[in-house]
């Protein structure tokens, strides 16, 4: 019944009948059809409708005049079973075919994948010879995609994100430049700060048992995982329960604290009992950040750039949230901290840093950087 119910939906013509009327659509280029993927992603994040991008490669063991005249039989048999709304077009120019199947109202994805493949399957046998058919490799990526920050590697899938990767071939030397600011930035900062951290170390030794730095797994840029570290402000041991439920009403626009005798709203976990009396002045005056120079110079973070999330705070995300942590690599400081800090909703910081993804530079950086010591004097609230 799933699979009657999906077949319905796509509406997908029958190759003989429609054939005629698919000759002249649109076959995007690349570059083009890659800006589509990303148009489609952002129309997901709104409409909440998911959709199906299919790869269709021929393997490389057949001549070269062979195979562009497979491929040719292949994209005419895609254009032949799909709908006029999907879009077809080169994923690699004139080496992978790609279809995206759009606004998908279903969540079960095996009846589709059966579907779109007996369909695809059948029109690919009138174009082609049996050879080529078995030197196809099929692959399907759904978006919105599963991202499982508890295992190795990068949660996010790369298919789904290529124009990401081709924006940033036309911006190497702004992305050099930044590089450059970091090492250097990152390099003065722990030298001229060396002396401060001896004293840091000594404060937290006495005020409570346990390390001096606190070792977190944070997310980075593309969902990329990788050890955050900071001066230790909480007592050992602690739950983080408290915490997580906290970020998810957060996330959720409920995550509101009123500051006594101000009247002003804040969007911060209030009364942490968890934070030592030390760890509230780290944490008032942003020293615990200090060995973020590390992860800075290591490259996993940048001077300027969204603050990198935990694991479970991802886990609360919509769709369209996880662009703050694709777009750039995550930072010390950034729009959020400069403008809003804890006086922003959660929304409201993404956007920020959406803002920031879309319009960065060296010199945007450095206007951030030099805005951050007064945010800083300001404190959190």
């Amino acid at each position: 019944m799933a699979i009657l119910q999906v077949a319905d939906f796509l509406n997908l013509a029958d190759p003989l009948r429609e054939a005629m009327s698919f000759e002249d659509r649109m076959v995007f280029n690349e570059d083009d059809f890659k800006r589509m993927i990303a148009i489609e992603r952002k129309r997901t994040e709104r409409t909440k409708e998911p959709f199906l991008l299919m790869l269709l490669e021929l393997g490389s063991s057949q001549r070269a005049e062979r195979v562009e005249k497979a491929l040719d039989g292949i994209m005419s048999a895609v254009r032949t079973c799909t709908r006029e709304t999907d879009v077809l077009g080169w994923y690699k120019e004139q080496t992978v075919a790609g279809v995206i199947f759009t606004g998908l109202t279903t969540d079960d994805k095996n009846a589709i994948l059966s579907v779109i493949l007996s369909k695809v399957s059948v029109a690919l046998r009138r174009e082609l010879s049996a050879e080529q058919l078995n030197q196809i490799i099929f692959s399907f990526h759904f978006f919105p995609d599963d991202w499982d920050h508890e295992g190795p590697g990068n949660p996010s899938n790369p298919a789904l994100y290529p124009d990401l990767q081709s924006d940033r071939k036309g911006t190497l030397v702004a992305l050099g430049i930044k590089r450059v600011m970091d090492v250097v930035g990152s390099s003065i900062m722990l030298i001229l700060c060396a002396p401060l951290f001896a004293v840091i170390a000594l404060a937290i030794k006495i005020c409570s048992e346990g390390p001096v730095l606190f070792k977190q797994k944070r997310v980075g840029q593309y969902g990329r995982s990788f050890t955050f570290l900071k001066f230790r402000s909480m007592r050992v041991n602690n739950d983080a329960g408290a915490h997580k439920e906290y970020v998810e009403k957060l996330i959720a626009g409920e995550g509101v604290h009123i500051v006594e005798n101000t009247g002003k709203c804040v969007y911060k976990l209030p009364n942490d009992q968890r934070i030592t009396k030390i760890g509230k002045i780290l944490r008032k005056t942003s020293l615990d950040e200090l060995p973020q120079f590390v992860n800075v110079l290591m490259g996993d973070m940048s001077l300027v750039g969204p603050r990198p999330p935990i694991p479970y705070e991802v886990a609360a995300y919509q769709t369209w949230h996880r662009r703050r942590i694709l777009d750039v690599k995550p930072g010390i400081t950034g729009l959020w901290q400069v403008i809003g800090r804890s006086r922003v909703k959660f929304d409201d910081m993404v956007r920020l840093d959406l803002r920031y993804a879309m319009s960065w530079s060296p010199w945007l950086d450095v206007k951030i950087l030099l805005c951050t010591p007064a945010a800083v004097i300001k404190g959190a609230y």
